[in-house]
């Protein structure tokens, strides 16, 4: 390696280093500011759960220290969702210089549509899943029991919940991606279209909790998806060596 392009390389490493310290400071920053309401996140977050729990019902902490950590954990979480959109322009300023021209005009648009479907993904589990899921698995079990959920456990729950959704809705921009790149075709996609429904379910099942109304709720969105990929895959075609 000569000493132009070792030179080079390291100079490429240092600007990875400082776009990465510039994202970890994003994420820093929105934290420090939603620290405060770290516990009025945490109710914004329960509500589709507290709304189904009988009268007498309230959630509990089985840990001393739940009461404290839960909250702050679920804000640390939300600081890096909301920090998405500067992480990206991070990575984006990153590679942006290496890419041709038409790269850029294709790839700009598919990054913040992956931002938008992301916050849809979640958006939709919050308000369109979750009240469903929880209404159900609060309405089974003995009457003489008495459902009193822990906090922590819920939190775990509902964080799974919103990356499995948030991830799933990126099928499409992961479809276009593929179609680009020249990895895949839209009619070779579609000849699969049976694997795939399988697989819908098949991934769903590892992605969301052991039960059938909660894979269903998944896999749906994601064939869903997986079709509008398949029309939104048709404007990206892979780039010929002239156009490049």
């Amino acid at each position: 390696m000569s000493e132009t392009t070792q030179s080079g390389f390291i100079a490429h490493l240092v600007e990875l280093r400082d776009r990465l310290m510039c994202a970890l400071f994003s994420i820093l920053v929105v934290f420090l500011a939603l620290a405060y309401f770290a516990n009025d996140i945490y109710a914004f977050v329960a509500d589709p759960l507290v709304a189904k729990l009988p009268s007498n019902a309230t959630m509990i902490a089985t840990d001393v220290t739940a009461p404290f950590f839960a909250p702050f954990k679920l804000t640390l979480f939300v600081s890096l969702f909301l920090a998405i959109p500067f992480i990206l322009h991070q990575l984006w300023s990153f590679i942006a210089p290496g890419l041709y021209q038409h790269e850029k005009r294709l790839l700009m648009p598919i990054l913040a549509a992956s931002v938008l479907l992301f916050y849809g993904g979640i958006a939709f589990c919050y308000f369109m899943v979750l009240p469903i899921i929880l209404g159900f698995f609060t309405s089974v079990g003995p009457e003489m029991m008495t459902l009193s959920p822990d906090i922590s456990s819920y939190l775990d729950f509902a964080l799974k919940m919103f990356f499995a959704f948030g991830l799933a809705f990126e099928i499409p921009v992961a479809i276009m991606l593929l179609c680009w790149s020249g990895a895949t075709t839209t009619q070779s996609l579609r000849e699969k279209r049976p694997y795939i429904v399988v697989g819908a379910f098949v991934v769903a099942m590892f992605l969301t909790p052991p039960d059938v109304l909660s894979q269903t709720l998944l896999a749906v969105p994601m064939l869903l998806l997986f079709e509008l990929g398949l029309i939104l895959a048709a404007f990206y075609t892979k780039p010929t060596q002239q156009e490049e």
